[in-house]
């Protein structure tokens, strides 16, 4: 699959996309003043932000990628099937910290065609950062140099990759995420009331709603945002960037 020059955080980046599937999985954005910023306090030479928390699109899957890496390493990584081969990314799904490149290998079998492509681009010495929720691994954010990263530098892009993975990611929950989980107009809208501290009473006058039709929204929102209940329900929709 064809590399895209994409970058989300364009703005108007994202018209002309109906949904999340027809938005290029793997985009290549060139230069970002937000990884820029993060070279001058830690320099590296690429790096890669995966996964959405949306079922289907998370870290592993290969089908959502922000990245700077060479478009040619990239596809052909890809068309090798080397995300379900590569023991950096293996151990990166479960991972509850840090993986280093050097330490997985050191305890992997590594396929050769993964060494001669990271030998041809350049992409060595890779660290990843996992973005988890509840114990699931569902980003990740990578970096690449040509010399291992010191331990402060790994606490500090330990630090800020959570804000950048939000950064980039972003923009594709905001417009997509809704749709993708199936959730209605009328379940945002009852979400979004009941996050400003609104009882179904209140929710109901602010919407135009019936009592019932409130109460039967948000009780089928929670079920599709995996919540137990009202409370948990507008923490994992504002977590997830559903509503603000």
């Amino acid at each position: 699959m064809p590399v895209s020059a994409l970058s989300v955080l364009s703005p108007d980046a994202l018209e002309g996309y109906v949904d999340l599937s027809s938005v290029p999985k793997h985009r290549y954005f060139g230069t970002a003043d937000v990884v820029e910023r993060l070279r001058k306090a830690v320099p590296f030479e690429y790096v890669l932000i995966s996964g959405l928390d949306v079922d289907n699109y998370r870290f592993g899957e290969g089908v959502s990628i922000d990245t700077d890496l060479p478009p040619a390493f990239l596809e052909a990584y890809m068309a090798d099937k080397l995300p379900q081969l590569d023991p950096f990314v293996v151990a990166g799904k479960s991972a509850t910290e840090v993986v280093v490149e050097s330490e997985v290998y050191a305890r992997s079998e590594v396929p050769q065609r993964l060494l001669y492509l990271q030998r041809t681009f350049g992409v060595h010495d890779r660290t990843m950062v996992p973005i988890a929720r509840d114990g699931m691994v569902y980003g990740a954010v990578g970096f690449a140099r040509g010399t291992p990263f010191n331990r402060d530098e790994i606490q500090f892009l330990e630090l800020v990759s959570e804000a950048l993975h939000g950064a980039f990611t972003r923009p594709l929950m905001e417009r997509y995420a809704a749709d993708q989980m199936r959730l209605s107009k009328g379940e945002m809208a009852c979400l979004s009331k009941a996050s400003l501290g609104l009882t179904s009473e209140g929710i109901g006058k602010a919407t135009g709603y019936q009592l019932d039709t409130v109460n039967s929204y948000i009780k089928s929102a929670t079920k599709k945002l995996g919540a137990s209940n009202r409370t948990q329900a507008i923490a994992e929709a504002i977590r997830r960037r559903l509503i603000a």
